[in-house]
């Protein structure tokens, strides 16, 4: 005979039971992050967050994808094909001139990787570049800024012997000897090149001349922003995590890339990469602030050098809000 007290109990662990029971866990967000090129050094940051849990952490299935260009992502980001893109932020401003609905919600690369790049010796000085053969990609992201550079340095346009070529061919006119050097960047070529040619290179980078201009961030589709807020959010959690993580131990990054992606090869050539990346992350050089914040004066100049040098009409020059998100920021 059962009592009034657990009749009362069974009563009531059966409404209790179903209210109780775990509910099923929610199936992560799906996104793809397309890289502005094929995988190196400078990349290493992203792939170990995923390789980490990171991303899986904040309940984001990712996948990286290489790119083609920072043209191409933002486009495949624009078209919603990929729902970030590691861009450059130079690129993405004239492509939103044009109507892309993309915008950045965090600069990665403050200052511009963009340099003179030749073997050690051949140009003594960046003043020295008078007379001598520059090897340069049309349509790249620091050739249009040339002009600017030779003005910064007080020499005339017509000073300095230029060939083109894509950019296999850039290179090998430096290693063939038919460049005296390169228009390029200290993240990608100024790394690679002293394996290459087992001697070391000198590097005449544009910050040093003066020229402000921001470089690769986080791209993401307008509509995304609207709809889907809490994924930037996560994703640029995320993120920043990795990104710190791969600044206390930068080796440690390249050993989680080069595991992924053995191919690549050249260990010390990818570690030179995420090194000469991490050195542009802040537009003062400050320590203190954490990765992706930029301060918008930062954008405003280089809006200015895109007016002036970059082809971006002063009609289409707009604000940097219309470009620049930074509330998804942790």
């Amino acid at each position: 005979m059962f009592s009034r007290r657990s009749v009362i109990a069974g009563a009531l662990a059966l409404m209790c039971g179903p209210a109780l029971a775990q509910a099923p866990a929610k199936a992560p967000d799906k996104a793809v992050l397309m890289l502005n090129w094929y995988v190196y050094g400078e990349h290493a940051p992203f792939v170990l967050g995923l390789k980490k849990g990171y991303y899986a952490d904040e309940g984001i299935d990712l996948e990286i994808q290489e790119g083609r260009g920072s043209a191409v992502t933002i486009q495949a980001v624009g078209a919603g094909t990929a729902t970030f893109g590691l861009a450059d932020i130079s690129v993405m401003i004239k492509a939103v001139a044009k109507g892309a609905p993309v915008k950045t919600v965090g600069v990665l690369l403050q200052r511009t990787p963009g340099a003179v790049v030749a073997p050690q010796g051949k140009i003594k000085d960046a003043k020295d570049l008078v007379g001598k053969t520059i090897a340069f990609t049309p349509g790249d992201a620091v050739t249009p800024i040339w002009p600017l550079y030779l003005k910064k340095l007080g020499i005339a346009d017509g000073a300095v012997r230029m060939v083109a070529g894509d950019a296999q061919t850039k290179l090998n006119a430096v290693v063939n000897g038919q460049a005296d050097g390169l228009i390029g960047f200290t993240t990608e070529q100024g790394a690679r090149l002293p394996d290459i040619m087992n001697k070391p290179v000198d590097m005449f980078r544009y910050t040093d001349a003066g020229v402000n201009l921001v470089s690769l961030g986080i791209v993401t589709n307008t509509d995304t922003i609207k709809s889907k807020p809490d994924l930037v959010r996560r994703f640029m959690k995320a993120t920043t995590r990795a990104v710190e993580d791969a600044e206390k131990d930068p080796k440690g990054a390249i050993d989680v890339l080069l595991t992924a992606y053995p191919k690549i090869g050249i260990p010390d050539a990818q570690l030179r990469s995420l090194q000469y990346s991490q050195a542009l992350y802040r537009a003062d050089g400050a320590t203190g602030t954490r990765p992706f914040r930029m301060k918008p004066q930062v954008l405003v100049d280089t809006l200015d050098v895109l007016t002036q040098y970059g082809g971006l009409p002063a009609a289409d020059r707009g604000k940097p809000e219309d470009y620049y998100a930074a509330e998804f920021l942790p």
